[in-house]
């Protein structure tokens, strides 16, 4: 397996966001080859502001192995996690970020220091660009829609 086949997943969970009027973002978090959680935007439906992907698909990959430690875990993510998803990610010990865009809004230092800086947890690896066109694509055409 390799990133654009989680991404390609990742960006089917950002399309079910989309179908729910959602900012579409999808994530995937995968162990040992084997996906053990997947999430998408609900923070409208859920009425939830903290109802963002990546949460999501760490609630549910922690259930699935019965742990909050991700060790080993990798994360892909349609986008850049915002600072808060960052800091889940880093809390919950996931030890890669795969993203695919950076919007023009977000200052990407702040979330490399989030998922890098030792004050905040164990450094993580970061790849990013992974299908950014496709990622972005789906992100200007939803606003594009609202607009």
């Amino acid at each position: 397996m390799n990133d654009i086949y989680y991404m390609k997943i990742a960006l089917k969970e950002a399309e079910k966001a989309y179908k729910h009027g959602e900012v579409p973002i999808g994530a995937v978090i995968v162990k040992n080859d084997k996906i053990i959680g997947k999430g998408y935007n609900l923070k409208e439906k859920k009425y939830n502001a903290m109802a963002h992907a990546e949460i999501l698909a760490i609630t549910k990959a922690s259930k699935k192995i019965k742990n909050w430690r991700l060790n080993g875990c990798t994360i892909y993510v349609t986008m850049i996690p915002c600072p808060m998803c960052a800091s889940a990610i880093n809390q919950s010990r996931i030890s890669k970020v795969i993203y695919g865009t950076v919007p023009n809004t977000v200052d990407k230092e702040i979330i490399y220091k989030i998922l890098n800086g030792n004050e905040y947890g164990v450094p993580v690896e970061i790849v990013e660009n992974v299908l950014n066109d496709e990622c972005s694509s789906i992100i200007r055409k939803f606003f594009k829609k609202k607009r």
